[in-house]
């Protein structure tokens, strides 16, 4: 089962950089085919390094570090209180509990 899901996740992998080559060829190729740069046409995936910081864009959108910690904020405070958590925790202390309990009435 492992190496099951070993290879699944390496085949995974190796498809979905596939799918960012092709696309970023598919880019080029366009900017050959009209013989100039369109600005609407844009890279697929860019990493650009000024010696400071390194920005990246995927299909046009800036990733930044600070847009990671924004998120991370609003998944704190999403997830601050979910109730089907809480929930599954108190449940799984009961029946926690419970085999204890269960466990040490049969073993005396």
């Amino acid at each position: 089962m492992k190496m099951f899901m070993l290879k699944f996740f390496c085949i995974l992998a190796i498809m979905f950089i596939s799918v960012l080559a092709g696309m970023q060829l598919a880019n080029d190729g366009i900017h050959k085919m009209k013989g100039y740069d369109d600005p609407n046409f844009q890279n697929a995936v860019a990493i650009n390094d000024n010696g400071e910081r390194v920005k990246a864009t995927f299909l046009g959108n800036e990733i930044s570090s600070h847009d990671i910690d924004e998120k991370k904020k609003k998944l704190e405070e999403i997830s601050a209180f979910n109730l089907f958590s809480s929930m599954g925790k108190k449940i799984s202390e009961g029946v926690s509990t419970a085999s204890e309990k269960l466990i040490s009435l049969i073993t005396e």
